[in-house]
């Protein structure tokens, strides 16, 4: 049987901020292992930790204390411009607030991370992700011209421009209605499903955690399932 690849591996990760009258622990000894082209959700209430370790496996911010590694690269002992470096070849991000850059159109938005990592068919890539997502012909359109939901599926279409390694989504549907974060967590696991990339979803909602092949639980900056914890060490 052939030996999983494993994309992320997080070991005995701790993440402490100062406060006024000392310091804050966020996260406590956080260990886990996520597999290529695995689904996998990190579940918790607010305040939990859950988006403080995606920031962590992400490159995004520093551990206190562990090691991230991304793709086999070290991200704790690298410089923010090396880190930057691996999430612009490897990695893409959904946030629940979008984040698309207002003066751009649809299909500006979603190429952009494709015309900075130097790709010379950006907008040929980024017309047919818009057709993915359903929004062709909406590719000249602001995001303010944009309902909540096709502002989303822009996001996700410009997630998967650079045809990351890794993406990681946190809680993608939480501004959205019902109906229409439906639709957008459908398309995370379709384009999932046929680009082969591993998914790594933070969510507080148990039924779309229940679609991934794994759940870890977090409350208080800790798994609290010692299943889970013996799960992570997999690989």
């Amino acid at each position: 049987m052939k030996t999983p690849e494993v994309h992320i591996k997080a070991v005995n990760l701790a993440k402490s901020v100062k406060v006024a009258d000392g310091s804050l622990t966020i996260l406590h000894d956080i260990s886990l292992t996520i597999n290529h082209g695995e689904t996998v959700a990190i579940v918790g209430a607010s305040g939990s930790g859950k988006s403080t370790l995606l920031s962590l496996l992400a490159g995004l911010d520093l551990p206190t204390k562990g090691e991230v590694l991304l793709a086999g690269q070290p991200l704790h002992q690298l410089s923010e411009d090396q880190r930057a470096a691996i999430r612009a070849s490897s990695v893409g991000f959904v946030f629940q607030s979008f984040l698309l850059l207002p003066s751009l159109t649809a299909l500006e938005n979603v190429t952009l991370p494709a015309e900075l990592s130097g790709i010379s068919d950006a907008r040929e890539r980024g017309l047919n992700l818009l057709r993915q997502v359903g929004l062709a012909e909406r590719a000249d359109f602001y995001p303010a011209q944009l309902s909540g939901g096709e502002q989303q599926r822009v996001a996700i279409a410009r997630a998967f421009i650079t045809r990351p390694a890794v993406l990681f989504a946190d809680e993608p549907s939480a501004n959205l209605d019902a109906a229409t974060g439906q639709k957008i967590e459908d398309l995370l696991f379709k384009l999932n499903a046929e680009q082969g990339t591993t998914l790594v979803l933070v969510t507080h909602n148990n039924e779309l955690a229940a679609r991934c092949q794994r759940q870890y639980k977090m409350q208080a900056g800790s798994f609290i399932s010692s299943d889970l914890k013996e799960l992570s060490d997999v690989g």
